[in-house]
């Protein structure tokens, strides 16, 4: 259970990181609560809560090598997702209208 929440940990903490960075810097990206700067602030700000509630769950000092590698497969899995299909753009990089 350990390597599993580990990996969930991961896969939450990378996806966090492009939501919360676009909303921060109020850029549109998609989002399945919408795409404006604040949803995706408050997403990537949840994300990130997961992400660090999953890892105390998953006790990984108790193994913290297998943890470890679990987590970061993880973050390559969600990267390798946002760097190739990505977040609704089959490929696409999302559109930032022009202000």
């Amino acid at each position: 259970m350990s390597l599993v929440l580990s990996f969930l940990a991961g896969v939450f903490g990378a996806n966090a990181t492009p939501h919360f960075v676009k909303g921060i810097t109020k850029e549109r990206f998609p989002c399945v609560f919408g795409s404006g700067p604040l949803v995706n602030l408050v997403a990537g700000w949840a994300m990130y809560v997961i992400a660090a509630l999953t890892a105390v769950a998953a006790d990984m000092t108790a193994h913290p090598v297998p943890a470890f590698s679990a987590a970061a497969v993880g973050v390559l899995a969600m990267g390798v997702f946002h760097a190739t299909i990505g977040a609704f753009g089959r490929g696409r990089p999302a559109s930032t209208p022009k202000p």
